[in-house]
């Protein structure tokens, strides 16, 4: 556990971050080495299979884990404010959605794959393997939203490197289950869901074992788990809006998703592809963005506005800086960073068309998601959903529909409404923060001052 509310700001937000930042880091390699193992070893449609399947697991997972993300806030405000008692109530009911929620998601999405795919204009030809990688994947979910949680608690605590560790480990094991599965067993796009679900389980299990024998406030008992409700519904007034606006963020992703598989397999081998790349650029700001999240609820509760603000600024320049020196890289290596997923020409050259948009803009993102990780910090959970919102379907969802099917710019439309997006949703963030009102938000009572 660690105490953000004294000492250098710079100092300890890079410090709390740069686990998170490795720890996602080697969890989007879930998906990279998925997608490198089938791109390279089986083909184009099976890249393109498994890329599909991304925004509908985003969207099962988006609203749960909104909600569990109101976990982190309240326990690193109970955390700040020293209240273990409260804290404690708050780690039980957060074990108990988590769990319940994920037997749910697991039966729908089973039941739901065919339903899901057919909405989303799936090619027939990419359609069977795209279902059995989505249904193997569903099947798993409650450990991937079991981990997912535990690492929500840590990181209120400060706790980022146990969540780190474990993911080093489940990684590898996913690497050498998907080259055992894929290569060696032939079982194909089902070998490589095979290869994610038992790593996932892998990490979701050393979790619970390292906080049973490292931390009181966290250990699980399944026979002394207590439901309270108050402390769930502190959890959904922070989380729900959080998990409403990645549901639609989500739902956006598909609809963007349905526009670019209209395009064919090549289109959609080259979006997963440049996707893969994508999330790990926009790493530094995402992790950022937590850990202002966790820093502000932190000194929230300990009554240090001033002290909000530096990190605030320190989080900016140091997103911004990063963001610009991701974006000149895949700018100019765009072509290279697609051909590790696949040797297909046409695949390279979309994909390389797609860094040349989106690598300009990273900076813009970056803005975006640091303001909105002070917001959340303080409660104020609701603007930065309407933010996002709005530049999703005010901004991005109808620009895409515009500039491919209006204004006939092809698969370029789509890329080109990302920006877009970005731009509006990081200029609202920086002028509601500059507003002050979210200085005003209390959760958890007591008194602040500044300092």
């Amino acid at each position: 556990m660690k105490d953000l509310t004294s000492g250098d700001e710079t100092r300890q937000l890079i410090w709390f971050a740069l686990p998170m930042l490795l720890g996602n880091v080697f969890q989007q390699f879930y998906n990279m080495v998925d997608s490198f193992v089938v791109g390279r070893f089986i083909g184009t449609e099976a890249l393109a299979a498994v890329g599909t399947s991304f925004p509908i697991l985003f969207l099962m997972l988006s609203l749960i884990m909104g909600i569990a993300m109101g976990s982190t806030v309240l326990i690193s405000q109970y955390f700040g404010k020293k209240d273990l008692a409260s804290l404690s109530k708050v780690v039980d009911t957060s074990y108990v959605f988590i769990f319940s929620a994920g037997i749910l998601v697991t039966a729908g999405g089973i039941l739901a794959t065919p339903f899901i795919l057919r909405a989303l204009a799936v090619p027939q030809g990419i359609f069977e393997p795209a279902a059995a990688y989505l249904r193997i994947i569903f099947a798993g979910m409650i450990t991937t939203f079991g981990y997912n949680g535990v690492s929500a608690m840590l990181r209120g605590l400060g706790d980022s490197k146990t969540p780190l560790l474990l993911l080093v480990a489940s990684t590898l094991t996913n690497i050498v289950l998907d080259l055992l599965f894929v290569i060696s067993f032939g079982w194909g796009v089902k070998g490589a869901a095979w290869a994610t679900v038992i790593a996932q389980a892998i990490s979701f299990l050393g979790g619970l074992y390292v906080l049973d024998r490292r931390n009181q406030i966290l250990r699980f008992r399944f026979k002394r788990l207590k439901w309270d409700r108050p402390s769930f519904s502190l959890m959904l007034k922070i989380g729900l809006p959080s998990g409403i606006q990645q549901t639609f963020v989500s739902l956006g992703m598909m609809v963007l998703s349905r526009i670019v598989n209209e395009f064919g397999a090549t289109t959609m081998a080259a979006f997963t592809a440049a996707s893969r790349i994508d999330a790990i650029a926009a790493l530094p700001a995402m992790n950022l963005s937590q850990a202002i999240t966790t820093f502000t609820g932190q000194n929230i509760g300990a009554g240090k506005i001033e002290r909000v603000k530096r990190g605030h600024l320190s989080a900016l320049g140091l997103s911004s800086a990063i963001s610009v020196a991701i974006g000149l890289v895949v700018i100019l290596a765009g072509a290279p960073l697609i051909g590790i997923f696949t040797a297909d020409a046409e695949v390279i050259r979309i994909g390389n068309e797609y860094f040349r948009i989106v690598g300009f803009f990273y900076f813009a993102f970056s803005f975006m998601m640091v303001n909105n990780g002070v917001l959340r910090g303080a409660g104020d959970v609701l603007v930065p959903m309407f933010i996002t919102l709005v530049a999703l379907w005010l901004v991005r969802v109808p620009a895409a529909f515009i500039f491919t099917r209006v204004l006939g710019m092809g698969s370029k439309g789509v890329w080109w409404s990302i920006p877009a997006a970005w731009m509006i949703g990081g200029g609202a963030s920086t002028w509601y923060y500059l507003a002050g009102r979210w200085k005003k938000k209390n959760l958890i009572g007591g008194v602040r001052h500044n300092g």
